[in-house]
């Protein structure tokens, strides 16, 4: 498993692609590394906490929301939601680099005109997590997690009928499945690491 040395390497290598979001609305988040037990990369997530009005809200994510007018860039507004959102202030963390730029879609396909970006940081003291009212729970997750075949499962969302999206189990089965946009920045991450996931055919149910 990469070392948070290689992947800094990797990253500082990496040219990621930027869409052009003039026609659409911004958002970014986060993708925030400790080093955990035996120097191992752990990876920060969130659950959001449940609305009844959301239908998307009670999922696995990154740390992170919608450009506001007053933010200077899309990076800060990646490090406000971090710091909103589980108290964890990015202004010391180490800027790794930046992921390729994803479109949100909805059911089917479909476009949802929103360009998220998301900002990769390593964190050498992030200290305990505090949650606001957004946010469930928050905590770490193992890159060598993230990388583990016997993670990967199929997710089925009940708006979204019979179709089936490829998923990580990083906790409950019914609760920690990391799925959608945040799956596919994982995706990214570990392909720059050196880590491909499994065929996304193979998951299972």
């Amino acid at each position: 498993m990469p070392t948070i040395d290689q992947i800094r390497r990797s990253l500082g290598e990496y040219a990621p692609r930027i869409l052009s979001a003039e026609q659409c609305q911004k958002a970014a988040v986060a993708v925030v590394f400790r080093e955990g037990a035996e120097r191992r990369p752990e990876v920060l997530f969130i659950k959001r906490a449940l609305h009844p009005a959301d239908p998307w809200s009670g999922h696995m994510a990154f740390p992170g929301g919608r450009v506001a007018l007053d933010d200077a860039t899309v990076r800060s507004a990646a490090e406000r939601e971090t710091l909103e959102e589980v108290g964890l202030s990015l202004q010391e963390a180490e800027k790794l680099g930046r992921l390729d730029d994803l479109e949100g879609l909805r059911g089917g396909g479909r476009r949802a005109g929103v360009v998220i970006s998301a900002f990769v940081y390593h964190h050498r003291a992030p200290g305990p997590l505090r949650a606001n009212h957004e946010v469930e729970e928050a905590f770490w997750v193992s890159l060598t997690t993230l990388a583990d075949p016997a993670r990967r499962v199929a997710y089925r969302h009940p708006l979204l009928g019979a179709e089936v999206y490829p998923g990580i189990l990083v906790g409950d089965p019914e609760r920690h499945v990391v799925w959608g946009l945040t799956y596919r920045f994982v995706e990214m991450l570990l392909a720059v690491a050196g880590r491909v996931l499994p065929d996304r055919q193979g998951a299972v149910a």
